[in-house]
């Protein structure tokens, strides 16, 4: 699988997220103390775009409901067995790449 320039560096200050699209589906890039990750972009809870989120001590919180994401993991902060899917990133340059299906 190959891997997609998704935004640059610039896009994602430190401690911010970022909804991004590929195609038909949608990512959340997060941007935690300088260390990049992407999670996919749809709350488990009730499908709420987590890339509208915020990031709150290394957390992805989903703006609807408040449920909370480790931004490496992709796990629920309530019920860790629960996870959205996390996808490979790069960072080349200042650009973000990350890997899709």
């Amino acid at each position: 699988m190959p891997f997609v320039k998704v935004a640059t560096l610039a896009d994602v200050p430190e401690n911010s997220v970022l909804e991004v699209s590929v195609g038909n589906d949608q990512y959340a890039i997060c941007n935690v103390e300088g260390s990049i990750t992407a999670l996919s972009n749809t709350c488990l809870h009730q499908g709420g775009p987590l890339g509208q989120g915020t990031i709150e001590e290394g957390r992805l919180i989903c703006p609807w409901h408040a449920w909370e994401y480790d931004c490496r993991t992709g796990a629920n902060l309530d019920d860790p067995t629960t996870c959205v899917p996390v996808y490979p990133v790069k960072v080349e340059g200042g650009d973000i790449l990350i890997q899709v299906p």
